[in-house]
Order: C-alpha cells, then sequence, then structure tokens
C-alpha cells in the first residue's frame, strides 16, 4: 500500500497528452512556455529549419502562428508575425531593418507614440528620421536623402482621417530602392491591401477592429521578402517582444467576426458622420467617403465603398466644451482606443497625441475641440441620439 504523502510517479510532467481520433473544433489554447525535444540533434535540426518544432515561447508558439495565418489570409501575405503590441509590431519593423546612419522617412500625421518613436527615440540609435506629408507624394520625394532606407506611413491616419498617396509613394519607394511600410491598422484589409499596391511590409495593431473587444493587446507584421521577415523575427525574439498565447487566442475568436462587425460599424459611421455634420456646434467632420473631406477622390480610388468605421469631428468649442461634451454621454466609453465592437470617443490632445505640443498638433489639425469616434455597432438611433445630447451640451458650455 503506498503511502499517502508519496508523490505519484505520472503525477509531474509524466502524464502523456490524450490521444483522440476526433478533433477539437475550436482551436486549442497552449499557454506552454518551453517544448521538449526528443535530442540534441532533433533541437538542431529545429533551429536549423530541417523540421518544424516549437522551442521557446519567445521564439514562437502555436497560438500566435494561427493567428498570423488567417490574417495573412486576409492581407495576401505570407508567413506573417504576431508580437505583443501594435507599437512592437512597428518598432520591430524600424529596429529589425534599419542601422545607425539609415534615414527613416514618417507621414508626418502618424499615430501619438509613432511620432515619439521618430522623434525622440530612433534618434538614440543613430537612425536618422525626418516627417513629410503623405497626402502628397512630392513631399514624400523631397524628403528623400541618400541614406533614406525606409517610409513609414499609415493608409489612413490617425486621428485625422487623412488618405495616403499609397500607390503614388509606392512607385517613388521601389524606383528609389527604398522600403514602404504601411501600418493600416484603421483601414484593415476589408478596405485596402497594401502589398498588392507596392508596400514592402504591412503592420496591424490587432488589438484594434481585427480583435475588436479591447480584450487583447497584439500586433502583426508581414513582410514581402522572406530576408526582411527574418530580420524583424530576430530582432523581436531578441528583444522580447512576445505576444500572450492567450491574447492571441481571444483574438483569433474576434477575427472570425470581424467582417461583421465592420460592416455593421462602417453603416453606422457613414449615418453618424453625416448626422454630426448637421449639428450647430460642430465646426467639421472628418469621414474619408464624405464629399468635404479633403481627400474625398484619393478615399475613393484607394478605399473604394469602404470608409470604414472611424469618424473625427471638430466642436467650436475648445477644453471645456470638451469636457461638456463627454460628461453629456456617460453611457458611451471616453476611452483612449479603437477598434472596439462598441463606439468608443477619444480625445487626441489629451490622450494619443498629448505628448506632442501644441503648436505640432494644431499643424495637423488636433485642436481641444477635436474627438475621434471609432463607431461600434449599437443602433444607429441610440447613437445619434447621444452624439447630439454630447454636442449640445457642448455648444451650451461654450
Amino acid at each position: 500500500m503506498s503511502n499517502p504523502q508519496d508523490i505519484p510517479p505520472n503525477l509531474v510532467r509524466r502524464t502523456p497528452w490524450p490521444q483522440s481520433v476526433s478533433r477539437a473544433v475550436g482551436t486549442p489554447l497552449q499557454p506552454s512556455v518551453v517544448y521538449a525535444s526528443e535530442s540534441p540533434d532533433q533541437l538542431d535540426a529545429q533551429y536549423g529549419g530541417a523540421v518544424r518544432g516549437y522551442t521557446y515561447a519567445r521564439e514562437g508558439h502555436p497560438n500566435a502562428d494561427v493567428l498570423a495565418q488567417k490574417i495573412d489570409a486576409l492581407e495576401g501575405a505570407s508567413d506573417g508575425l504576431i508580437l505583443g503590441s501594435g507599437m512592437a509590431a512597428v518598432t520591430a519593423a524600424l529596429m529589425g531593418l534599419l542601422g545607425a546612419g539609415d534615414h527613416v522617412i514618417g507621414g508626418d500625421q502618424l499615430y501619438g507614440r509613432s511620432l515619439r518613436l521618430m522623434r525622440q527615440d530612433l534618434s538614440r540609435f543613430g537612425i536618422l528620421t525626418s516627417l513629410a506629408d503623405p497626402t502628397d507624394p512630392a513631399a514624400i520625394e523631397a524628403a528623400i536623402r541618400p541614406e533614406t532606407k525606409m517610409i513609414l506611413i499609415e493608409t489612413v491616419s490617425n486621428p485625422t482621417l487623412r488618405i495616403a498617396a499609397l500607390p503614388e509613394i509606392a512607385a517613388i519607394a521601389k524606383a528609389r530602392g527604398i522600403l514602404l511600410a504601411v501600418d493600416s491598422t484603421f483601414s484593415t484589409p476589408r478596405s485596402v491591401r497594401p502589398l498588392e499596391h507596392g508596400a514592402d511590409i504591412v503592420i496591424h495593431s490587432v488589438t484594434k477592429l481585427l480583435a475588436g473587444h479591447s480584450d487583447v493587446t497584439l500586433g502583426y507584421v508581414a513582410c514581402a521578402n522572406p530576408e526582411h521577415r527574418r530580420a524583424v523575427y530576430d530582432f523581436a525574439v531578441t528583444t522580447g517582444l512576445t505576444p500572450s498565447p492567450f491574447d492571441c487566442w481571444l483574438a483569433e475568436r474576434g477575427l472570425y467576426s470581424f467582417h461583421l462587425r465592420y460592416d455593421r460599424a462602417e453603416e453606422n459611421a457613414k449615418r453618424l458622420a453625416d448626422h454630426l455634420a448637421g449639428l450647430a456646434g460642430v465646426k467639421r467632420v472628418l469621414y474619408p467617403l464624405r464629399p468635404d473631406h479633403p481627400d474625398h477622390n484619393r478615399a475613393v480610388g484607394l478605399l473604394g465603398a469602404r470608409g470604414g468605421n472611424m469618424v473625427s469631428f471638430e466642436l467650436d468649442g475648445g477644453r471645456m466644451a470638451a469636457n461638456a461634451l463627454t460628461r453629456a454621454m456617460p453611457d458611451l466609453a471616453f476611452a483612449p482606443t479603437l477598434g472596439d465592437i462598441g463606439t468608443t470617443l477619444s480625445h487626441p490632445a489629451s490622450s494619443s497625441h498629448r505628448a506632442v505640443s501644441p503648436e505640432d498638433r494644431a499643424a495637423i489639425g488636433i485642436s481641444e475641440g477635436f474627438f475621434r469616434i471609432s463607431v461600434g455597432v449599437e443602433d444607429i438611433g441610440q447613437l445619434i441620439a447621444d452624439f447630439s445630447a454630447g454636442v449640445a451640451a457642448a455648444k451650451a458650455a461654450s
């Protein structure tokens, strides 16, 4: 008779995974940090690429690969990488492919943290940077130097919703032998596939529309050239930009409803933009498919009928009006995010672009009365009622 205080021999790491002739319908979650190999020879074969196998989760794991393959299918890409956040994807693309003395041109209306990376961080590693207007191909071309190695733009800028001259910039980059990286988080592959328009690298914050439920933090990057992919991968693994298996599992689940969520939110966004434009107290409304959008013709040519779910608008008043608007809509999430299944409202001057000087914010059209809406799938009547009340309160306060 065994001693009940003894540890059973098969308790710790000795029980094999149950075998089954059937398979799981849902993707299994695999949170293991490490994977056991048969022998040193097999491990060498894995690292050398002769056989496929996992070793250590920082170097890759099944849930990340499953998610990457699904986003690859949406983007028309291959061998994409899942990283720990959207900014991890941006950073890995830049740092993995650039070195001291190289020059990168960034769009002058990038996401706030991308702007900080360009303006403050890359220079500490000897990477030269400058900014130029991505809606003006001539401005991008004028910014090119002999040492320029990359151009980084957003298809649709955050938060001003300007539309990049993607095909024209891609042609300039190709003629000059310069890499073009495109952050396509706002537009998503539902609107445009940057690789098909000549981009070398496509980036997403999976956290946003692709996952869609504000419960994961992930990024994605895919490269047209396998050698570039390897360089980005090596940098990401070395610096530990590892995605969580659980986040990957959740994001895959969210991805299954992506098309349905996107289409419903896009329809809501069109109607909400038109409604806001008719309200007293609203100075301007930005939505790519509206005829008064500054890049309307380019938006129609690049995005077709896909205007997306993002709407930006500016109140006549300043911070006091902005505070009144958010307080008058307590049921609508005032939060610095986008892409959730529900509508969220953000104020760039106090969130994404707070590190940008007031002068620089003003130069790209971000005032204290400027808001960005990530439109969700709610009943459009409810959204119209919410924003009508919010704008009325803002007008009364200004």
